[in-house]
């Protein structure tokens, strides 16, 4: 999908930092956490809310009341006129809304969109599903996080087996898959002592659910652990005979993103007059079964593409890789440097929880982007069901 009229006003992409499963950000409701950033998002980028007419709600991990989602949303960032889609796509779920919208700016529905990504995966639903047939009708039931994670339905298998899978069909050994992790958690130590994440980021964050006392203050992402190859020898295989372990791999996370899409004359209104960011494709794919891993090439491609350049075209690389098989296949695919991408920071090191880790990512690259004088940007990114999605822009 190519976009010509679609644009991100000048710091008009953030993110919450993320935090470790069952930590700090596990009490807050995700819906009400996701419109407490946004208003502050908003605020510190003087964007009134007035100057917005559309908005799109990406999740994947429902939670109490989240049916009202859209509508629900408008009102609690002081925008009760406003409503839209609701889109859950699994781990593409940024990329997906991120399409809706600016679908709608390029067909002249709107103006501008305001897109927020909220998710927890903490305290996720056990989902109860009546069954009369079931012995003495009593019904089935699902752990929406960890049975998602554990089984795919179509394909038969846990998410860690598509790495596995594809760790033995490419010959990647557990030894790449740990020097590439190591690689990445040193890029984002590198990222946090330049506070690379005051471009991007709201924070600091005061935890204060029921609105009378603060419980905590999140300045950074909350859950990392410190890396290195000799800690990292010392872990077990997940799998029996397998080469990836718990240190090679994502974890769950709590957090929430957003982003405005606009028109261009709306994009450089809202940043202030400063020349926006200009969106230009889009690609999705999927592969064989329990393949996940591969899925980001394709994708990729097909966003590079219709955008009309090479992935050496590009300034900036960001993917989702919730392991560490992920980027060293698509380096070896798409022939570029496995340690010089995701410079600052990656999902397989401050965690992932689902919908809003695209969207941080992308404004991860754009911030770099701009830092770095501008230039094309590439997300790509796995995604539940051995599928992907990416993107490209201009900044």
């Amino acid at each position: 999908m190519k976009f010509e009229r679609s644009f991100i006003p000048s710091r008009g992409a953030w993110s919450s930092p993320f935090c470790k499963w069952q930590g700090t950000f596990a009490t807050l409701h995700p819906l009400r956490f996701a419109a407490d950033v946004t208003r502050k998002a908003l605020a510190a980028r003087d964007v009134p809310v007035e100057e917005i007419d559309d908005l799109v709600l990406g999740w994947t991990i429902p939670s109490k009341q989240s049916f009202y989602g859209t509508p629900w949303l408008a009102g609690l960032i002081g925008a009760p006129g406003l409503s839209g889609a609701m889109i859950s796509q699994a781990c593409a779920t940024s990329v997906a809304a991120a399409t809706h919208a600016a679908a709608r700016v390029e067909t002249g529905a709107c103006r501008s969109s305001l897109v927020v990504l909220a998710d927890k995966t903490s305290n996720g639903p056990n989902v109860y599903y009546p069954n009369p047939k079931g012995m003495g009708g009593t019904g089935d039931t699902e752990n929406w996080v960890v049975d998602s994670f554990n089984h795919d339905p179509w394909a038969k298998n846990a998410m860690i087996q598509t790495a596995e899978n594809v760790a033995k069909e490419e010959n990647i050994s557990r030894d790449e898959q740990e020097s590439l992790t190591v690689r990445r958690y040193e890029q984002y130590r590198a990222a946090l002592e330049s506070d690379f994440a005051a471009h991007f980021m709201v924070a600091p964050y005061e935890v204060n659910p029921n609105g009378r006392r603060v419980l905590a203050t999140v300045t950074h992402d909350e859950g990392i652990v410190e890396t290195t190859a000799a800690g990292l020898q010392k872990l077990r295989p997940v799998l029996p005979d397998g080469t990836v372990t718990f240190g090679a791999q994502t974890h769950p996370a709590d957090g929430n993103a957003g982003m405005l899409i606009c028109t261009q004359e709306a994009a450089r209104s809202l940043g202030g007059g400063e020349e926006p960011i200009q969106l230009l494709s889009a690609g999705h794919a999927r592969v064989e079964k329990g393949r996940m891993a591969k899925a980001v090439v394709p994708a990729a491609e097909r966003a590079l593409q219709a955008a009309g350049i090479s992935a050496s075209d590009c300034a900036v690389i960001k993917t989702h890789n919730p392991f560490a098989v992920n980027d060293i296949y698509f380096a070896r695919e798409l022939g570029i440097d496995r340690d010089a991408f995701n410079n600052n920071g990656s999902s397989l090191i401050y965690g992932h929880p689902q919908a809003p880790t695209g969207a941080r990512l992308i404004a991860e690259a754009i911030a770099e982007a701009r830092l770095n004088g501008g230039g094309y940007v590439l997300f790509a990114g796995c995604a539940a069901g051995d599928t992907a999605a990416a993107l490209v822009l201009r900044a």
